[in-house]
């Protein structure tokens, strides 16, 4: 049985809405409900069940001002794959951690309440993990079952992004919302394994 996009965003919103919001990002980071400017909801800085902005690719119900910025990509001549300007996902998670935009900037409101510290990574992606990639297979890749099997490292529409290896709701309960354990390189060896 196939499913279609919409059904897979209604079956995806239901599983978001049916689970307690504490399950997801109470208590992490990401819970902004202390702050007056939430209005002491967890969701509604991010997300909005109508009217939610369609501009980027794999939205999830997206409801915080998109930054607008152009990025300067990590390069290396020993890489193959060439990285573009965020899309799809990290774009989203740079809506906040570039420090352009402020993270109460939500729901068609200007905020003033920017990320600071390590947590602002700026507009200079050159020394992070390169993210909008197109993944081409790597000759050091163990076995085909290493990423296929699971979906412990997703991908968005072959695309790596920030998300695939960072959890924004922290489900997986690693610490720095990895999706893995950075412990012994486990995170690393997934997709760089030799």
């Amino acid at each position: 049985m196939r499913l279609t996009r919409p059904t897979l965003l209604f079956l995806g919103a239901w599983l978001c809405l049916s689970l307690p919001a504490s399950a997801l990002v109470g208590g992490t980071v990401h819970d902004f409900s202390s702050n007056g400017w939430s209005g002491g909801k967890i969701c509604v800085v991010c997300h909005i069940p109508h009217h939610a902005d369609a501009s980027v690719s794999d939205l999830p119900l997206w409801n915080h001002e998109i930054s607008s910025a152009t990025y300067t990509p990590y390069s290396s001549p020993t890489m193959s794959a060439v990285p573009g300007q965020p899309r799809g996902p990290s774009k989203l998670c740079l809506s906040c951690h570039d420090g352009m935009v402020a993270i109460d900037s939500f729901g068609g409101m200007s905020g003033s309440d920017f990320v600071t510290g390590s947590a602002a990574i700026g507009t200079d992606l050159s020394d992070d993990h390169p993210v909008s990639i197109l993944w081409t297979h790597q000759t050091e890749m163990p076995s085909c079952s290493n990423c296929h099997s699971a979906f412990v490292l997703p991908f968005f529409e072959g695309y790596l992004e920030c998300s695939t290896c960072h959890d924004v709701h922290n489900g997986s309960g690693f610490p720095s919302l990895l999706n893995m354990p950075k412990a012994g390189s486990v995170l690393c060896f997934f997709c760089h394994g030799k």
